[in-house]
């Protein structure tokens, strides 16, 4: 296929889109509803994910030091435990701070009051990196000398590594349905826009034109539809999911929701609504056409 017909190809593409006015407002129309259908449940399943994560790192494990170290002592025991590869951070608390901490704790804080801080242990509030190391990251940190025992809470982190698996794959189920309904929802309306054409098509094979220059014009054309629509849609979300999450922060004064901002995703969501759009017009559209080179 020379320069010329590419050409052509393209501009019958462009002029198809015009043509078919109310059908390509139409499509385009479908392919928007789709894609924010598609790409809010993809953000409300992101922030989902992000607060299991953020609670996740709640999941603190204690490490204590031996009685007989002193404060300096127990601090540079902390600088070793900072060093292990999973440890995002060791927060150091002296005897007093868990003797303070403790007593606040308490209904009755003056049935303490007797209490020394030599009762307690120095000791580290160590997050991770990842909790589904914690397993080999405590062994790890049992093997530093002067740490004298860890407390780790296995079960709360199997059961965020479980919501976290559940959640990516609810993820990957509703977004390939979506994905689904939305191609076979935008071929069909495109197959509806070809429906007015056929007899145009009809003639076109039986003057002698090849599948593929029949084909090509309603693929620019589809290829036009599925990224105007997908740039639509984009800009619709982004409207929609600040809006949504000012509301949200109006109301929620105890900031008990976190709403990633749409600053922080905007590549992922650039990519994402482009290539969507790219494979739905596209793929609409010649799954569209098949039916009628069959003639």
């Amino acid at each position: 296929m020379n320069k010329h017909n590419i050409g052509y190809l393209v501009r019958e593409g462009v002029r198809g889109v015009f043509l078919h006015g109310f059908m390509s407002f139409a499509a385009v129309c479908v392919t928007v509803a789709c894609l924010i259908i598609m790409g809010s449940f993809s953000l409300i399943l992101f922030n989902l994910s992000a607060m299991v994560k953020d609670l996740e790192k709640e999941n603190e494990v204690l490490v204590y030091i031996d009685d007989s170290y002193s404060e300096a002592e127990a601090k540079s025991v902390g600088s070793q435990i900072n060093m292990i590869a999973n440890v995002y951070e060791a927060k150091f608390v002296s005897r007093e701070q868990a003797l303070d901490n403790f007593v606040k704790e308490q209904d009755d804080d003056t049935l303490f009051q007797g209490i020394q801080a030599k009762t307690f242990r120095d000791r580290f509030v160590v997050t991770l990196v990842d909790n589904t190391k914690m397993a080999q990251t405590v062994k790890d940190i049992e093997a530093v000398k002067g740490v004298a025992k860890v407390t780790a809470h296995y079960e709360i982190s199997q059961g965020f590594q479980t919501v976290q698996r559940v959640l990516k794959i609810a993820s990957t189920a509703i977004i390939a349905v979506l994905l689904a309904v939305s191609l076979l929802i935008i071929s069909n309306t495109v197959k509806l826009a070809m429906y007015d054409r056929r007899e145009e098509i009809a003639i076109m094979r039986m003057v002698g034109a090849t599948n593929g220059f029949i084909r090509w014009p309603f693929v620019v054309e589809g290829f036009l539809i599925g990224i105007f629509g997908g740039a639509i849609a984009f800009f619709m979300e982004w409207g929609l999911y600040d809006a949504l999450a000012a509301k949200i922060a109006s109301v929620d004064s105890l900031k008990l929701v976190t709403v990633i901002p749409f600053s922080d995703v905007l590549p992922v969501m650039i990519a994402a609504y482009a290539l969507t759009g790219f494979l739905v017009g596209v793929f609409g559209s010649l799954l569209s056409i098949r039916k009628f080179l069959n003639v």
